[in-house]
């Protein structure tokens, strides 16, 4: 059930705020009955996807993680479980999607991608994301999910970015940049940096928080800091401590690593959340969405997959953000 590992694990920027969940308190109807079964009964998933589910702990009762498909349920419990995301099918191209291209190049683009917007389909949107843009604007892209080298609802994705984040990433248009690509992001020679906003003032100039990441045992839609979790590793440098109108310190980050939520959930971890975080955070600014926080990947660097030589590229923050920047300039 590749989908759903990959929904757990998978690389920077995946929103699990966009899976989809099952949320519900346990009828009578279903009293007794082992946690599998509801959950097959109840989404149409196969037994042995619904046991993989709870293997993978994705599913909790009461606010606790089960990991036997055989739990038997009681009426009036509390039954959260996170679906795994659609891996069949294909993406229709819609040149309705717009798709702001930073760099365009025969083996890869680098677009600048609009908060609110998502990568690829999943559970929590199917349709309207970059990935249908990009086809519409490079049918190329569609060859490297025909020839098995992406998944199919996912042709040419290197790395990706939250549904809340705004900024820029690099796309495959050939197996040449597709698997030079993802060699570079693999081995950690590409160069990501971002620009984050955190609640109060960071008191050291810089640093470093190195902390393994992995499935929040109470939550499953949140990742969090785990011993047995997966390494990372997330730099940061303070560019601007800001007074008004709340206290709060612009930081340049970088990633050493890219799990998912990374910046967000380490910056939460060392008592700075990123500004307007609904799921990290606490403090809200009217001036940005509900889902909207603030968090831009400002900068990318890499090797062109041909040519050996050096690509930079960037994106300077939305409107949006820079609103909540005061006199920062020179970003």
């Amino acid at each position: 059930m590749s989908g759903y590992d990959d929904e757990l694990d998978g690389l920077d920027g995946v929103d699990a705020a966009g899976a989809e969940v099952l949320d519900l308190v346990v009828p009578g109807t279903l009293d007794a009955i082992r946690v599998d079964r509801v959950i097959s009964l109840l989404t149409g998933l196969s037994r042995s996807e619904a046991s993989e589910m709870v293997a993978a702990g994705a599913v909790r009762v009461n606010e606790r993680v089960v990991t036997k498909g055989s739990t038997a349920l009681e009426t009036g419990q509390h039954l959260v479980a996170v679906l795994p995301s659609p891996v069949s099918g294909s993406v229709e191209p819609d040149d309705a999607v717009a798709v702001d291209v930073v760099l365009d190049d025969e083996d890869f683009a680098v677009v600048n991608k609009a908060a609110g917007q998502v990568v690829h389909p999943g559970a929590g949107q199917l349709h309207g994301t970059l990935v249908a843009g990009l086809l519409a604007r490079y049918p190329q892209m569609q060859a490297l999910s025909d020839e098995g080298l992406s998944e199919p609802l996912r042709p040419g994705i290197v790395h990706r970015l939250d549904k809340g984040t705004s900024g820029v990433l690099v796309v495959a248009k050939t197996v040449e940049g597709l698997v030079s690509l993802r060699e570079q992001l693999a081995s950690r020679e590409m160069g990501r940096t971002y620009l984050g906003m955190v609640e109060g003032h960071v008191a050291e100039e810089r640093g470093v928080v190195d902390a393994p990441i992995g499935r929040s045992t109470r939550t499953p839609t949140l990742m969090a800091v785990r011993a047995d979790g997966r390494p990372a590793r997330t730099g940061y440098q303070v560019l601007e401590r800001i007074e008004k109108p709340q206290a709060m310190t612009l930081l340049k980050l970088s990633l050493d690593t890219g799990r998912t939520h990374q910046i967000r959930v380490h910056m939460a971890t060392i008592g700075h959340p990123v500004v307007n975080d609904p799921r990290y955070g606490h403090r809200r600014d009217r001036r940005l969405g509900e889902d909207r926080f603030w968090l831009h990947s400002r900068t990318l660097r890499f090797v062109h997959p041909r040519s050996g030589e050096d690509v930079v590229a960037g994106a300077v923050p939305p409107p949006d953000l820079v609103a909540l920047m005061g006199e920062v300039k020179d970003l």
